[in-house]
């Protein structure tokens, strides 16, 4: 047997349940008040994005989106849930959030993980993929 196979033998990549795990402990993990507001919000995990949802976005690879807000934001016109209406929801893609920890030593799969969730909370709280950029960049350079 090579020793490849000693080491990676027994080893198998995180399922959904274990990123599911990891999106519910971060859920925990956030600080009042914004643990209350996201307090409705569902959080469901799949391998990869309808392709419906790829080609709304122009994507041509599910390994291209990582995560995805669905529902009415905070701040939009009828933030109050009508009748039918379904929960909001943060969708977390497995395998594009595995392709990209792979790729990037510097976070661990939690932190990754993590990162992917609030940043969908913040589509929820009314925020745009620029307004998250620009707080991104604004704590890397303290």
């Amino acid at each position: 047997m090579a020793v490849s196979d000693l080491a990676w033998g027994a080893r198998f990549a995180p399922t959904l349940d274990d990123i599911e795990a990891l999106a519910t402990a971060a859920l925990r993990e956030l600080p009042e008040p914004f643990k209350a507001l996201a307090a409705d919000v569902t959080c469901s995990v799949a391998d990869y994005a309808e392709q419906d949802v790829l080609d709304g976005f122009g994507m041509e690879s599910p390994f291209e989106l990582m995560g995805l807000f669905v529902g009415v934001g905070m701040t939009e016109d009828g933030a109050v849930p009508q009748t039918g209406q379904l929960p909001n929801t943060v969708f977390l893609y497995r395998r594009a959030i595995l392709d990209y920890w792979s790729e990037n030593d510097d976070n661990t799969l939690s932190e990754v993980v993590t990162h992917v969730l609030i940043h969908e909370l913040g589509h929820h709280f009314g925020f745009s993929d620029e307004d998250m950029e620009s707080i991104e960049a604004s704590e890397e350079s303290r």
